[in-house]
């Protein structure tokens, strides 16, 4: 044998080991990636909502910025914002469910023992009541 094929010998067994330890009776990874997944959502969500937030009160703060001008209304920025803010909540509700029906199809040695394994669905489900109420806000 040569110190190559040693070499790759011991490379295949560390390789083999590796791969051994990774995949253990108790892998909760699968369930920590849709959690990270759900919470990139929620992110991108809470990115909406404040976006639909600024475009909604954007002719106010044209109008604080600059008193003494004229200023037309600006109709459609309430509309578009309410629509974000909206938007950005529905997108979280759908998120939330999709995340509940996923962790439901969980085999228990896929969950981690003695996680609360609800919170984020919980995070997920008060974003998008923020985001409905403050649509229901922006349109008034």
């Amino acid at each position: 044998m040569s110190a190559r094929d040693v070499a790759g010998c011991s490379y295949a067994v560390r390789l083999h080991q590796k791969e051994t330890l990774e995949m253990s009776d108790n892998d909760p990874r699968v369930f920590f990636a849709a959690e990270r997944t759900l919470l990139a959502w929620v992110r991108t969500s809470l990115g909406l909502i404040g976006l639909g937030f600024v475009v909604a009160r954007f002719g106010l703060f044209v109008k604080l910025i600059r008193p003494e001008m004229h200023h037309p209304t600006h109709g459609w920025s309430a509309v578009v914002g309410v629509a974000l803010a909206a938007l950005g909540g529905g997108i979280t509700a759908a998120a939330s469910w999709q995340h509940r029906r996923f962790c439901r199809t969980l085999a228990a040695n896929e969950l981690p023992p003695r996680y609360r394994t609800d919170l984020a669905l919980w995070l997920g489900f008060a974003v998008t009541l923020a985001g409905a109420a403050l649509a229901v806000v922006l349109a008034e």
